[in-house]
C-alpha cells in the first residue's frame, strides 16, 4: 500500500495572535492536517498550550488536528483532548508506562492513536505495539523546541520501520516525522519512508506559509516522477 503525502504544519510556529488567520493561510496553502505541539515543562523544557486552545482550533477549522502530547503523564489528559476536538492523539513511548492501556483508552475516545519516539529510542521499543496504532512519530530533533537542526538518523530509522511494518502486514500505518524538515530536505525525507510530515518553522519562517506549502507538494511529487 502506498500510503498518500499529508503535510501537517505544525501551529507552533504560528503567530498565536492570528491564529485564526494562519491556519486559514494554512488551509490555503494545501495542509492535510494541523499539528499541535502540547508541551508540560516536565517530559520537555518548554510550555505551550492545553485543551482549551485545542478547543478554539476546532472552531475555525475542519481540518484533523493531530496533537502530539509530550507529557510526564498524558493519561491524565486524554479525555480532555479528544473533548477539545483533537483527531490523532499521539502519545510518548518513553512517557507511557501502560502503553498498552493509553493507546486503548485514545481510541476508546474515539480519536486515532498514535505513539512517539525520540531521535535515541531504538524502534525495538515499539515492537509489541505496533498492531495497534495507526501512526508512529519519528522525533527528527530532541522535543521541546521548534526551529531545531534536523537529525539525519531519521532517514536510516524511517525506512527501517517501514520495513518492519511491510513485514507485519501494517502498510496501512503512517510513519510521521517531526523537527527541522524544510523544503530543502522534504523529498529525502518522504522517500525514507515517511508519509506524514511535520514542519513548523520550514513553513512559517520565509513568511509565505501559503507559497511553502505548495512548493513542499510539488517538491516530493517531482521526486517521486524521477
Amino acid at each position: 500500500m502506498s500510503l498518500p503525502l499529508l503535510l501537517a504544519p505544525s501551529i507552533l510556529s504560528a503567530d498565536f495572535v492570528r491564529l485564526a488567520e494562519d491556519i486559514a493561510r494554512m488551509e490555503e496553502g494545501g495542509a492535510d492536517m494541523l499539528h499541535v505541539d502540547v508541551m508540560d515543562g516536565h517530559f520537555v523544557p518548554n510550555i505551550t498550550i492545553g485543551p482549551p486552545v485545542v478547543a478554539a482550533i476546532r472552531k475555525v477549522t475542519a481540518l484533523p488536528l493531530d496533537c502530539h502530547l509530550m507529557m510526564a503523564d498524558p493519561d491524565r489528559y486524554l479525555e480532555a483532548f479528544a473533548g477539545a476536538g483533537a483527531t490523532t492523539i499521539t502519545v510518548h513511548v518513553e512517557a507511557c508506562p501502560h502503553l498498552y492501556r493509553t493507546v486503548e483508552r485514545i481510541r476508546q475516545l474515539g480519536c486515532s492513536p498514535g505513539v512517539t519516539l525520540n531521535p535515541a529510542t531504538p524502534l525495538g521499543a515499539l515492537e509489541e505495539i505496533l498492531p495497534l496504532v495507526d501512526m508512529v512519530l519519528l522525533m527528527s530533533v530532541e522535543p521541546g523546541f521548534g526551529g531545531q537542526a534536523f537529525i539525519p538518523s531519521l532517514y536510516r530509522r524511517a525506512r527501517a520501520l517501514r520495513a518492519t511494518l511491510d513485514a507485519i502486514g501494517r502498510s496501512d500505518c503512517h510513519i510521521e516525522a517531526d523537527g527541522g524538515i524544510k523544503l530543502e530536505n522534504i523529498r529525502e525525507v518522504v522517500a525514507s519512508g515517511v508519509n506524514v510530515v511535520v514542519s513548523g518553522s520550514g513553513v512559517f519562517d520565509g513568511g509565505d506559509p501559503v507559497g511553502t506549502l505548495r512548493a513542499m507538494r510539488r517538491e516530493v511529487a517531482s521526486g517521486m516522477a524521477v
